[in-house]
């Protein structure tokens, strides 16, 4: 399965990313490998003046581990934002969220410039015909987060507080994280709009109408998938 994100990584990284460019960074393991190529590419010559925007503090932790230098959102917008998901659905919806950093990843990937916009690196295994395979993580405020789940419930999920060995998960920004079982999620964007409305909930996994392209590698190759 490495070998099969490896591949997407790299695909994507020669066919998006150009010398001078702003490039949005991932996180989680397949993103990783996108990081670590922009990083190899950097160190041969063959990618220039190339800057990251990194969505969580493990990704720029990396990014300062293979030397592609980090600029912020107040500097600059991602020319093309590459990450992974979690499950691609038709049109190109998404659910992303499980390493932890949806509400960073989708302010990078709203971020970045229209012409670019968000290209998605996963194996073919994240493929499916309607989303909802995947628990949907809705980034949730602290406060009153015991409120806030069971509101997402009433929307026909089975809410569950992740955890982090005994402790509750915490994001970079904070916050705890719920991952919701809906089962099938048909209405993506309706979705979105009814976990957005309730007080607490932050930002949830949903990514609707974002992604431009998809870098899907099986083990008979590698095919890129337009919205």
């Amino acid at each position: 399965m490495d070998e099969l994100k490896r591949a997407a990584a790299e695909r994507a990284v020669a066919e998006y990313v150009e010398s001078g460019m702003i490039v949005g960074l991932g996180t989680g393991s397949t993103a990783a490998f996108v990081v670590r190529r922009v990083g190899e590419l950097i160190s041969s010559g063959e990618l220039e003046d190339v800057r990251g925007v990194a969505t969580s503090k493990q990704t720029a932790e990396l990014a300062g581990e293979v030397s592609v230098p980090l600029v912020t959102l107040a500097k600059a917008r991602p020319v093309v934002t590459i990450d992974g998901a979690d499950e691609i659905g038709p049109g190109l919806a998404l659910i992303k969220g499980g390493g932890g950093s949806l509400l960073r990843e989708k302010i990078v990937a709203h971020a970045t410039e229209s012409g670019g916009g968000l290209v998605v690196v996963a194996d073919g295994s994240k493929l499916v015909g309607s989303l909802g395979r995947h628990p949907l993580p809705v980034e949730v405020e602290r406060f009153g987060w015991e409120v806030t789940l069971q509101a997402l419930a009433s929307l026909g999920c089975e809410p569950e507080l992740r955890m982090d060995d005994k402790n509750p998960f915490i994001t970079d920004g904070g916050h705890y994280t719920a991952d919701c079982r809906f089962g099938s999620v048909p209405d993506p964007a309706g979705l979105e709009r009814e976990v957005k409305s309730i007080p607490g909930a932050l930002e949830c996994g949903l990514f609707v109408g974002l992604a431009r392209t998809a870098v899907v590698s099986r083990p008979d190759g590698t095919e890129l998938i337009e919205a």
